[in-house]
């Protein structure tokens, strides 16, 4: 049995294991884990075999691009590295459902999202090798850069959508944050502006289970999904390992941002099947059995599955599949190491849009400090 304290109830850790992984009777689910349809009426969505193959090609590449950026920081080419195994499709379903023109904000763990939108995976690693800050226009991809302090990229988002709201745009803001981030004061600050002001953003939260080592059961006493009706906005729970139940549960939240419906929270119930990041031993606080459980509900399998049994699939089509992650995988490694790294004076640049003194000052300040390196001479 779990601890227990005045008004938490009696219910044993193997109920509450299991709702972890079942997610519930109120789980949006249209891709069983056995590869099976099961259709909702309230979320109707066909893809053709083109996109099928498309699809589970995304959730191939992902994966791929993440184990190798996690190989390559254990080869020390990265500082850090934050895994998004097993969320491969609440992230590549979500990024899908959005439009060419609406705008993602994400943590520091959306490579999927990253992956459709069209940023070069090799973008991502300059940021975590230290020799960028971001490296990608987040205008040209409608994808704003990675954000580490947890739940503030909550509110720019908001802000970000009550000034597309105020143009009179068509356009819509998907926004993404943890389970432990819910729990962050600026998200509820961003509930509460998102709700008042009507705004056209899709809170979308990625519940793999794991605030880092606290489970889920210490963030909340109800489901995540659940707080949005204290806000006064609909909040709905999906199966976050189903590319298609989640595609078609944000696109009817972004459709309805767009037709002035205001908020909605969308809960991905997924699993985090690596570490939180690569500076973390997820084996000190979880149980081999809970993860060889969620292992029954890959999202890549379901996909795969689904796709023989129609034939849409063939073997020739998914050894390809399986080559063109090869090639990105070399093509990361590569372009990794070959990474130039930056001069010191270069962290003084992009921090205004004008010279600052302050800035200037410091910049003169580190020039004739390393200078006088250069002055002493060899062996000094």
């Amino acid at each position: 049995m779990l601890p227990s304290w005045p008004g938490r109830g009696t219910v044993g850790r193997d109920e509450e294991v299991r709702v972890a992984i079942d997610g519930g009777p109120e789980l949006v689910q249209l891709l069983t884990p056995e590869g099976v349809l099961v259709p909702d009426p309230r979320y109707p969505i066909e893809l053709t075999a083109e996109q099928w193959r498309e699809r589970y090609e995304h959730l191939v590449m992902v994966r791929r691009l993440d184990a190798e950026a996690t190989s390559l920081q254990r080869h020390g080419e990265l500082g850090l590295w934050a895994p998004c195994q097993g969320q491969e499709a609440a992230q590549v379903g979500a990024a899908l459902a959005t439009r060419p023109g609406d705008r993602i904000f994400p943590t520091y763990r959306e490579h999927g999202m990253a992956y459709v939108r069209g940023v070069d995976p090799v973008t991502l690693l300059g940021l975590f090798r230290g020799t960028t800050l971001g490296g990608w226009d987040p205008d040209e991809h409608g994808f704003s850069l990675y954000t580490v302090v947890i739940g503030d990229q909550t509110l720019h988002a908001v802000g970000y959508a009550m000034g597309i709201q105020r143009d009179g745009s068509d356009e819509a803001v998907l926004v993404c944050f943890g389970d432990g981030a819910s729990s962050q004061g600026d998200v509820a600050e961003a509930f509460v502006f998102a709700a008042v002001n009507e705004a056209p953003v899709v809170f979308f939260c990625q519940n793999n289970q794991w605030a880092i080592s606290e489970p889920l059961e210490r963030q909340s006493r109800i489901p995540l999904f659940k707080r949005a009706a204290g806000y006064g906005f609909p909040g709905v729970r999906v199966d976050g390992n189903d590319v298609l139940a989640v595609q078609a549960v944000v696109e009817e939240a972004l459709e309805r941002a767009r037709r002035g419906g205001g908020p909605t929270l969308v809960e991905a119930f997924t699993y985090r099947m690596g570490a939180h990041t690569t500076s973390d031993d997820p084996t000190r606080y979880r149980t081999t059995a809970e993860g060889e459980a969620w292992k029954l509900k890959d999202p890549i399998e379901r996909v795969r599955a689904h796709m023989v049994r129609s034939g849409i699939a063939t073997a020739e089509h998914l050894a390809e599949v399986q080559r063109r992650a090869d090639a990105l995988g070399a093509h990361m490694r590569t372009a990794c190491r070959a990474m130039p790294d930056p001069t010191p004076l270069s962290m003084f640049e992009h921090v205004y849009a004008d010279e600052h003194p302050v800035i200037a000052r410091e910049r003169r300040w580190l020039a004739a400090y390393l200078a006088g390196f250069a002055d002493a001479g060899p062996g000094s």
